[in-house]
This record gives structure tokens, C-alpha cells and sequence, in this order.
């Protein structure tokens, strides 16, 4: 069964010819400052991620769902929906998993600084590695210094 591999959080994200290139990857902690009239100015990231595909789930279709969602749930500030399908390279050993990479950069004005989570899941979810979360917080204020 195909299972999402990794989900991360990053200032960018690309994937280019099946690699994926985060730059600033693996925060759970965003800084952002209002504006002077108090208003949340839109913060800019990337997600990067890894479906582990099996030999025999070759060439299908494979539902992928990603959102943004406040810690406490609710409504998704972000969703994406997608399909993914990996075709068997010629050449390939017989029975090796294949990886797709995927990459989604989004601006999102957070409504209240707190808790967020970026949720991955493949099909309905159901089985393990099917679905994957990654949780950060966002502050309203300069970074400490360190």
C-alpha cells in the first residue's frame, strides 16, 4: 500500500525530475510581524513530501489530500487535492518501491498567532503511513535573538 514517507515544513520547496529541494526545511517555530495598522501580513512556505509507492501500485492513480488546519481543527485555511501516478521506469528491478517527491509553496494569512498543522493523507486515510501531520506554531513577534 502506498504511504506517505515524510512531510515537512519549509521556506520553499521544489521538486524537479523526482528530487526535492527544500531551502530552510524542519521548522515547527514562525515569526511574523504585524503590520502597523495590526493586521497579519500573509506568511510564505513550502511543504515538501515523500509517497512511497509499491511495485504493483505502478502506474494508478492515488488520491492525495493536503490541508492547513488551526491545532484545534475546524475548517482548513488551505486545501489541496491532487493525484499522484508513478510509472515503472524501464530497466527497473522487478518488485523495488518507487518515491515520488511532491512540493506545494502557498501564502496564508494565519488569522490568530497559536497552533497549525499541515495534514497529508492518501485515499481515505485508512492504514498506517496513509495519513501524516506536522504541527508548528505561529508567533506574533521578532524572533528571539540566540
Amino acid at each position: 500500500m502506498a504511504v506517505i514517507e515524510f512531510l515537512t515544513l519549509a521556506n520553499h520547496a521544489e521538486a524537479v525530475n523526482g528530487l526535492l529541494y527544500l531551502s530552510g526545511a524542519g521548522w515547527s517555530e514562525h515569526w511574523r510581524i504585524p503590520n502597523p495598522d495590526g493586521s497579519k501580513p500573509p506568511s510564505r512556505f513550502g511543504i515538501g513530501m515523500s509517497i512511497l509507492i509499491p511495485w504493483g501500485e505502478a502506474n494508478r492513480r492515488h488520491d492525495l489530500a493536503l490541508w492547513v488546519e488551526s491545532e484545534d481543527g475546524g475548517e482548513p485555511l488551505m486545501r489541496v487535492e491532487a493525484q499522484v501516478e508513478v510509472g515503472r521506469p524501464p530497466g527497473l528491478t522487478s518488485g523495488v518501491d518507487l518515491r515520488s517527491v511532491l512540493a506545494v509553496n502557498g501564502d496564508i494569512v494565519f488569522p490568530e498567532d497559536g497552533g497549525y498543522r499541515i495534514v497529508a493523507q492518501l485515499g481515505d486515510g485508512e492504514g498506517e503511513g496513509r495519513t501524516r501531520s506536522t504541527s508548528f506554531r505561529v508567533h506574533d513577534q521578532r524572533p528571539p535573538h540566540g
